[in-house]
């Protein structure tokens, strides 16, 4: 687990659990691209989906994104083709969209998620790969 990158995005109502997951994540070995935004000034999600889903098909490496519900801003990123944004409230939700959706960046509401149980989502969503068989031809359908 340790050196790999893990992209960090999220408008002004995920910046407090943004910074508390950034510390969370560098403790756990990863190498985290703060994609912003880096206050609690009102900012527009589209922007920080956007840069996630560009980070993540750049590089291959998974995101995690952030906004108030975290709602607006896995819309934003799942505009972008090859992007499987999904937004988790549980660890079972980010273990089976890992399994079943091979989904490449994990969404969460700032306002919504305590950071102990974001803390536990990030680790499932990190820890968990795609089963493929026959999710494969699902996630290939999404593409096309």
């Amino acid at each position: 687990m340790g050196g790999q990158i893990i992209h960090i995005a999220c408008d002004h109502g995920g910046f407090k659990l943004k910074e508390s997951l950034i510390i969370f994540l560098s403790g756990e070995g990863y190498d985290v691209n703060d994609l912003g935004t880096y206050s609690e000034e009102s900012v527009d999600y589209p922007v920080f989906g956007k840069k996630a889903a560009e980070a993540v098909l750049s590089d291959g490496n998974p995101a995690i994104i952030i906004c108030g519900t975290g709602i607006g801003i896995s819309i934003a990123a799942n505009r972008h083709k090859g992007i499987r944004a999904a937004l988790c409230h549980c660890p079972e939700y980010a273990r089976l969209t890992r399994q079943h959706n091979d989904a490449n960046i994990l969404s969460l509401g700032g306002r919504f998620t305590p950071e102990n149980e974001a803390k536990k989502i990030v680790k499932a969503f990190l820890a968990t790969g795609f089963e493929g068989g026959r999710h494969k031809n699902r996630i290939e359908m999404l593409d096309n």
